[in-house]
């Protein structure tokens, strides 16, 4: 496969996003909204349905795991791993979205950014390598689990599945959610309008779980071919990601008028509150992806030398 062709193909579209992006920040086309003075910062938020979403994804996956226990289909170190990084996953979406760190986010722009960063950072990896997909269809009866699995198989649902997760195409998706909701215009609109703010964490939170599904979720991922694409992703990743969390670390003035308001109340410079939240993208958001390309790496080392090790017992 020809990945820089691909990459070239897949970067086309963030540019144009950027183009847009750096536009809106020179215009500050939206105006300040009305500072969300009715919430209080430091409050759980229990939105029914996130709330529901996040209990049920719970109980499937504890149901679908205890009926797993016995069947033998995994290792048990393996289940057990995979429930942990689950369960870890699962907690991190509850310290995102129910916490007071998503009330705070209202009114911080580095909340918000810390926000996004657990998203997309934590959550989405371990939950891709806590494979709920496989566990979850376990919780269901023999007869439903047939009909799942067949509306899966379907190329209705397995062709879009094989293309969203192909490498440069969930590259392409992380990257242009990235940039483009970071524009000014649609930042604005999604701190002034519910609907949209769900709408940008949902697109965070799916582009990441199809991202990570490229670097921990795919089955190439254990040959070199797998482990490239996914090490070239990582580190490209890193890259655009810094530059973006630089330019909000290092920008003279505050791109988000909404924001100002609200950090006064609470007694923090907007424009320090939105370097420090450049820098939580730009430092512990770069070394997210770092860490994902050296395990990857040393992944790829350790199945090589196995064979080695083998041969080398055999002959012993």
């Amino acid at each position: 496969m020809d990945t820089s062709g691909l990459l070239r193909r897949a970067v086309a579209p963030a540019l144009a996003c950027t183009v847009l992006w750096s536009d809106a920040v020179r215009a500050h086309a939206l105006p300040a909204s009305e500072p969300r003075t009715d919430a209080s910062p430091v409050a759980w938020i229990f939105e029914w349905w996130v709330v529901i979403t996040l209990l049920v994804s719970l109980a499937l996956y504890i149901a679908g795991y205890m009926r797993l226990r016995p069947l033998g289909a995994q290792g048990r170190v393996t289940r057990s791993k995979r429930l942990a990084s689950f369960g870890v996953g699962w907690l991190t979406l509850v310290l995102a979205l129910v916490s007071p760190l998503h009330a705070l986010s209202e009114w911080l722009f580095s909340a918000h950014m810390l926000q996004h960063e657990l998203l997309m950072l934590v959550a989405a990896p371990l939950l891709v390598i806590g494979r709920p997909l496989a566990v979850w269809i376990w919780a269901f009866p023999a007869g439903a689990r047939a009909a799942i699995g067949a509306v899966v198989r379907s190329r209705w649902i397995k062709a879009p599945w094989q293309w969203l997760t192909k490498p440069a195409v969930a590259w392409m998706l992380h990257a242009a959610a990235l940039w483009c909701w970071h524009a000014p215009r649609f930042f604005e609109a999604a701190l002034a309008r519910p609907g949209i703010h769900t709408l940008q964490h949902a697109s965070f939170l799916g582009s990441a779980l199809l991202f990570w599904w490229t670097v921990f979720g795919r089955r190439s991922g254990a040959q070199a071919s797998g482990s490239a694409h996914a090490m070239l992703s990582l580190f490209t990743t890193m890259v655009h990601t810094g530059a973006l969390g630089a330019l909000l670390t290092l920008a003279p003035g505050v791109w988000y008028p909404s924001c100002i308001e609200t950090t006064l109340a609470l007694g923090f410079d907007p424009l320090q509150d939105q370097q420090l939240g450049g820098l939580v993208m730009w430092v512990p958001g770069g070394l997210a992806y770092l860490i994902g390309g050296l395990w990857v790496g040393a992944r790829l080392l350790v199945r090589r030398a196995q064979p080695d090790i083998v041969s080398v017992s055999h002959e012993g």
